[in-house]
Formats: structure tokens, C-alpha cells, sequence
């Protein structure tokens, strides 16, 4: 971008007024895939406003630590915190440098409750994380009187409050036709469902082209989860992976499967 006026006009007003009124902003990242899923954007925005930006490379049970690590710092990353919510892997350092940024952001205001905003594309595991960090089964959240409409808070710990977004995705990217969406987040040259690179991404924006579509195929209760809905096509075809976990990969496959073969079909 050429101008910080410019490229703040990008970053969804939800977003903005997070950003805004946070002290510390999450940005929730898969580390599959970091560069797919980081917001340029609203990183620039979060940095210019002089918010401290702590990077969640979250899903790091799926990767080679020892790389990811490289890979992280190579990029600059500073500072990360390794996470995985299914192996119980990075929250007691999340919520130690989170209360460290918190005292450091209340210093200079009036304010008793220290602000943590949470942001992340589509599918990078912002639900499971909440519940992560919460420790609830459900991510349940409701709406603060006086907050922009669309931000969700949640209790963290003594002082410290959660504001969680929708899943968010660059609007130079959501401007685009759906296709052009899907291989730009995958990074596929082939559109077939056994050559992308990052099926839960692919569904997720399925699934925003076209609400309760898939939901009510498979007669799934999702609310527009995506998330939770490759979870229960994971676990009614007992697509199981080591350890008892869902293999999300294969579910979200056969999804994509069954839409490209016409089997799901938009009304």
C-alpha cells in the first residue's frame, strides 16, 4: 500500500473499531500455511496505531516444530507463540506474554480492564482457540452494550477481556469471484478436491458463497461454522487420525468432493 489512509480503508469497520479499542491484538495464523493466512492489512493497521500485535501459530501439531520455528523467525515474526488447542501445546506462554502486554497497555489509561482483540482468516482455529484459552466445549459468545455491532466478548482471566471477529478476509480478495477466492487461498492451479492444497480454507468460502447450502445437505447444525461442520462430517464417517483426532483434511475433501461432483447443489 502507498498510504496508511489507503490500506485502513480495506480493513472491515468491525475490524477497525477492535483494533481501535484493544491494547493487544491476536492475529490466530495456521501454520500449515502462514503466509496464505496473515492479514496484511490489518497487521499494518494494528502496528501503525502503535497496538502490540502478537502472532498465534496455531495447528502446530500438523508441522515440523523445529521448522516452524525457522520458518517464523526467518519472517520476523516477533513476537509468535507456537499453539496447538488439540495438543494442548502454547497457552500458558500465550496467557503469560498476554498479561505482560496487558499491564504494559493499562499504564497509560484510565481503564481497569485491558482489551485483547482476536483476528484470523476464515478456518485458522479462532473457535477452537477460544475454547482453548477458555476452557469450554462451546464457544459461546454474546454481544457488549456499546461495542460496534459484530464484536464478541469473552471473559480471559481477572481484568483481561477477549474481543473476538468474524473470520476476516482481505477485501481485495473478498471483492473477487468466488474461484479466484478459493485458489488464491489454497494455492491451487488445479481446482480438483484431491490437488488442494487447503481444503478447510476452500470450504469455508464455499460456504459464504452459499449459506445453509451445505448445512442443510447434510442435515448439519452449523450456524455457518465451518469448522464445526468438516468436524461432524469427520466424525459420522469416523475419519479418524492418530491419537482420536478427526482428520479434518479428509473431511473437508469430501466436501469439496461432493459439491465438484454435483452432488451439492446451489438452489
Amino acid at each position: 500500500m502507498k498510504s496508511g489512509n489507503k490500506h485502513r480503508k480495506s480493513v472491515p469497520s468491525v475490524v477497525a473499531d477492535m483494533i481501535r479499542i484493544c491494547d493487544v491484538v491476536l492475529e490466530v495464523l495456521d501454520a500449515r500455511f502462514i503466509d496464505d493466512t496473515r492479514n496484511i492489512e490489518i497487521e499494518k493497521s494494528v502496528i501503525e496505531q502503535g497496538k502490540r500485535l502478537i502472532y498465534l501459530l496455531n495447528k502446530s501439531d500438523l508441522v515440523d516444530i523445529t521448522k516452524l520455528k525457522e520458518e517464523a523467525e526467518k519472517k520476523k515474526l516477533f513476537p509468535y507463540i507456537i499453539m496447538s488447542s488439540k495438543s494442548g501445546v502454547g497457552k500458558g506462554k500465550l496467557m503469560e506474554r498476554i498479561k505482560i502486554e496487558a499491564k504494559r497497555g493499562l499504564k497509560d489509561k484510565k481503564f481497569e480492564i485491558a482489551r485483547v482483540g482476536l483476528v484470523g482468516y476464515p478456518n485458522t482455529g479462532k473457535s477452537t482457540m477460544i475454547n482453548f484459552l477458555t476452557n469450554r466445549h462451546d464457544a459461546r459468545t454474546s454481544a457488549k452494550a456499546g461495542f460496534t455491532k459484530g464484536l464478541q466478548k469473552i471473559s480471559l482471566a481477572k481484568n483481561i477481556l477477549l474481543l473476538d471477529t468474524p473470520g476476516i478476509i482481505p477485501a481485495k480478495e473478498d471483492s473477487k469471484i468466488e474461484q479466484e477466492n478459493i485458489k488464491k487461498h489454497t494455492k491451487i492451479n488445479v481446482e480438483t478436491y484431491d490437488r488442494i492444497k487447503n481444503p478447510e480454507l476452500a470450504v469455508s468460502e464455499l460456504m459464504k458463497s452459499h449459506a445453509g447450502l451445505f448445512e442443510s445437505y447434510y442435515n448439519i447444525k452449523a450456524d455457518g461454522d465451518s469448522e464445526k461442520l468438516i468436524e461432524e462430517i469427520g466424525k459420522k464417517n469416523n475419519f479418524m487420525a492418530k491419537g482420536g483426532i478427526i482428520n479434518t483434511d479428509r473431511a473437508a475433501r469430501l466436501i469439496i468432493k461432493e459439491w465438484q461432483f454435483g452432488k451439492i447443489r446451489a438452489k
